[in-house]
């Protein structure tokens, strides 16, 4: 039998290093993980406790397709509570991660062919599931000075679709809400639709990030439980939709998906009592940030956009005359650090970038720094 053209979507470069990174685990080495956007605390222990108990009294089963509706009304309230918005909860949609919301995403909104712009950097994933669902992934360049973020003289023409994530991936760049306006404002006199990634959202280490939910309940917006909340492996995202297209979505929802995980539900439901352990995790991120950002300076590799939300640092390279995809295979065999080429984000430019991540312990970036330090004194 013949694979479909569809299937043959370019490898999630992150997760081969991931891999690399086990196999060197597995044979007796200390590494390093920079390279995957994953907090290294994992569930919270009150959360823990409640889906053990939940597991003991109930069969945990299928759910309605949209979600559980006390964790939508839960979501609801948190636009509340952080941007002062009064939502809905009946736009929510829970979703099989951000990923899976993504899918409903894509299929609701453009019919095969569409043009659907996405600045590069980005997350690659989205050129990936947009290419698998016979769409256009229409990338661009962005600038150093912006943030990497899309500007309006930025965007090509032509286009039915635009993706804006802030913050960013894989520069950790926060979008302010005039930029964010521009952008909307934009597609909306032009018959764009716009999507807006805003898993990241509560990791912000100064300005908190806008919504565009603050700008225009007509845009998609997409989030998750696996960053703030810690819930990467449970794969429980959602995302909020115009109410006109509430149906659409819950169709699709109901043939993709069934519904989200129950237990994963009920994870995400407790995770959003918690907290207390939610802040204690962003006060480590932002303590990893100074320590990874002034060890990147001391390394020579002090070129990069301020970080200033996530947990990544995108860092040029180009002074060193060594491709990313090398120099991380190097990094990662010869001094036991993970990260990420740029490849992963901008086919063209990223062989300048590598991708770091500061989601690990603070003790991790300590000894990160330090062997990223006399690594490169010995490249050079």
């Amino acid at each position: 039998m013949q694979v479909s053209s569809r299937s043959e979507v370019d490898a999630f470069i992150v997760m081969d290093v991931v891999e690399a990174a086990r196999k060197l685990e597995e044979a007796g080495r200390h590494i390093i993980h920079m390279e995957v956007g994953q907090p290294s605390t994992g569930l919270s222990p009150r959360a823990a406790a409640v889906v053990g108990q939940a597991a003991q009294d109930h069969a945990l089963g299928y759910t309605v397709s949209l979600g559980l509706p006390a964790l939508r009304t839960k979501i609801a309230a948190l636009y509340g509570e952080w941007y002062g918005l009064d939502l809905d909860p009946g736009r929510i949609i829970v979703t099989a991660g951000a990923s899976g919301a993504f899918l409903l995403a894509f299929s609701a909104l453009f019919d095969n062919g569409a043009r659907v712009g996405l600045g590069l950097p980005g997350y690659p994933s989205y050129r990936q599931i947009l290419k698998a669902l016979g769409l256009q992934a229409v990338g661009f360049e962005t600038r150093a000075q912006d943030g990497f973020q899309p500007t309006l003289d930025t965007l090509p023409d032509g286009l039915d679709g635009l993706i804006v994530a802030s913050p960013s991936n894989p520069a950790g760049t926060i979008m302010g809400q005039p930029a964010l306006s521009a952008l909307i404002d934009h597609c909306q006199s032009n018959g764009i639709a716009f999507i807006s990634d805003e898993i990241y959202h509560g990791l912000h280490y100064d300005t908190p990030s806008t919504s565009a939910l603050q700008v225009s309940d007509d845009v998609y917006v997409i989030n998750s439980f696996s960053k703030y909340f810690s819930l990467t492996g449970w794969r429980v995202g959602w995302m909020v939709v115009p109410e006109k297209h509430v149906r659409s979505v819950e169709r699709l929802a109901q043939n993709m998906f069934i519904c989200p995980s129950h237990a994963s539900q009920v994870a995400a439901l407790a995770a959003m009592d918690d907290v207390a352990f939610c802040e204690e995790n962003r006060a480590r991120y932002a303590k990893n940030r100074e320590v990874l950002c002034e060890g990147l300076k001391a390394a020579g590799l002090g070129n990069f956009a301020a970080p200033d939300g996530a947990f990544y640092v995108y860092v040029d390279i180009s002074h060193l005359q060594i491709g990313s995809f090398e120099l991380s295979e190097r990094l990662l065999h010869d001094a036991g650090v993970a990260v990420t080429p740029g490849l992963d984000f901008d086919p063209e430019r990223g062989k300048d970038f590598l991708r770091f991540s500061y989601a690990g312990s603070t003790a991790d970036m300590h000894d990160g720094v330090d062997r990223l330090v006399k690594f490169l004194g010995n490249l050079e």
